[in-house]
């Protein structure tokens, strides 16, 4: 047996085990749909570097791992240890998982307007099972690679927000995940889904964070659905642990002249991957996915985007920059693919990237695929070093060498961060990019286990 079918064979048993204590087993749609999930998952086993999805990404650190899945909530927390994950109350609302099950001691959900829902995944499925029927699933499907499967194989806990037609969320809603293991290292597995019924509006700020250097592994499915001009802003922020394992994998369905405004931040981990996957099934659909990662030494971030144009009529944008220091190391592979009956789709996918040693690396491949002959679609990609005449010039004016790097390093992320307008969010990434570019410039190594 090989090294990918070894962990294979391992998880599998492991559903076999977890299934059969999760909640909703009387639930026939849920069940049909984690048995058919759990298949996939034996079907498809582990991807390998022949998979071409996965031809950069190596997950022999991850699948050597050893993990436990979470088995009961972890209610230990107090206010003092979310403080800089979350913004002041008043500013938003707030619901805290730590370790993939909710945390109410923690969570801040009163005065939500009428029409609006916010609750945990588990207790959805408890309470109002019949609205979950016809939604979940429907953009994720079984999943697209084993991790998205294996979540779907475990549906347990997660996010659950429903914004009923023409309703306004007044105030961001802002959802932690907060990950701890004390003795084994541990795995979650939230499940996120967002609904936006026609013409409704919401903010949710989606955030994985750890307060310690846990070893873990955190393997997160959101799935969102926008019906008619709907309108989704949604900030993704990654800030794990320097030990810890994270995959995240988007899925979202838009209906007509629906928005989904989308920013994703991966600033932590080990070792990470994300992938987005936009799907518009009428015209007048928009989307703009934003993005920004930054690798420490001996760290890894993989990001995919996979954005399909099948209908007439639909735009869309990509723009995703990253900054790679020390031996880090970074993936980039953006997909825009353009149905032969997609006429007037406009589509345009950018990445950039900046490296600040000799040693950092990044595979970068942006992808057209168009089948269609009446479109405005365009992508591009860039690689390079901080120009030392922007660094010449700003230490003429009196400005350390140390301090012009960061200056212009945050120049760089400035256009992704600009975006990010709710709860302190963009000070607070700025705040962690200078910490990171500190340890850079003063010739400290980050410790991170990839």
């Amino acid at each position: 047996m090989n090294t990918v079918a070894q962990p294979a064979e391992r998880y599998r048993e492991l559903i076999e085990q977890v299934r059969a204590r999760l909640p909703g087993r009387e639930l026939d749609w849920l069940e049909s749909q984690r048995g058919r999930a759990a298949a996939q998952f034996a079907q498809l086993g582990f991807p390998t570097r022949k998979d071409e999805a996965w031809r950069y990404t190596s997950l022999e650190g991850l699948l050597g791992q050893t993990f436990v899945p979470v088995s009961e909530p972890f209610t230990a927390l107090d206010e003092a240890d979310i403080g800089d994950f979350v913004a002041p109350q008043h500013e938003s609302y707030r619901l805290v998982i730590a370790n993939g099950r909710l945390v109410p001691g923690l969570s801040r959900l009163n005065g939500l307007p009428p029409g609006i829902r916010v609750q945990s995944l588990h207790e959805a499925l408890a309470a109002t099972p019949e609205r979950l029927s016809g939604w979940l699933g429907r953009a994720a499907g079984e999943g697209t690679h084993a991790f998205s499967a294996l979540n779907s194989a475990l549906v347990n806990d997660g996010l659950f927000v429903h914004v009923e037609a023409g309703c306004t969320v007044d105030k961001p809603i802002e959802v932690l995940f907060l990950s701890l293991a004390l003795d084994d290292s541990i795995l979650a597995q939230p499940r996120n889904l967002v609904v936006l019924e026609s013409g409704a509006s919401a903010t949710l700020v989606e955030r994985y964070a750890s307060p310690g250097k846990s070893v873990y592994f955190n393997n997160a499915l959101v799935e969102v659905l926008l019906e008619d001009e709907a309108r989704l802003q949604h900030y993704r922020v990654q800030e794990e642990s320097i030990n810890a394992y994270h995959i995240s994998s988007l899925y979202v369905r838009q209906a007509g002249d629906s928005h989904y405004a989308g920013t994703c931040l991966a600033l932590g981990g080990a070792w990470s991957r994300t992938d987005c996957n936009v799907a518009f099934s009428a015209g007048g659909a928009r989307s703009e996915l934003n993005g920004l990662y930054v690798v420490g030494d001996r760290r890894f971030a993989d990001f995919h985007l996979d954005v399909r144009h099948s209908v007439p009529d639909c735009a869309s944008r990509e723009n995703f920059k990253g900054i790679v220091l020390g031996r880090g190391r970074a993936v980039f592979d953006g997909r825009i693919l353009v149905d032969k009956d997609a006429q007037r789709s406009d589509a345009h996918l950018s990445n950039a990237n900046l490296l600040l040693s000799r040693n950092a690396e990044v595979d970068t491949k942006p992808q057209l695929e168009i089948y269609a002959d009446d479109v405005k679609c365009s992508h591009g990609t860039s690689v390079g070093q901080l120009d030392p005449q922007q660094v010449f010039y700003l230490r003429s004016r009196g400005i350390p060498e140390a301090e012009a790097r960061k200056m212009l390093c945050l120049g760089f992320a400035g256009e992704i961060l600009e975006g990010c307008t709710v709860g302190g969010l963009q000070e607070q990434v700025q705040a962690r990019l200078r910490e990171r570019l500190d340890s850079t410039v003063s010739g400290e190594a980050d410790a991170g286990a990839a």
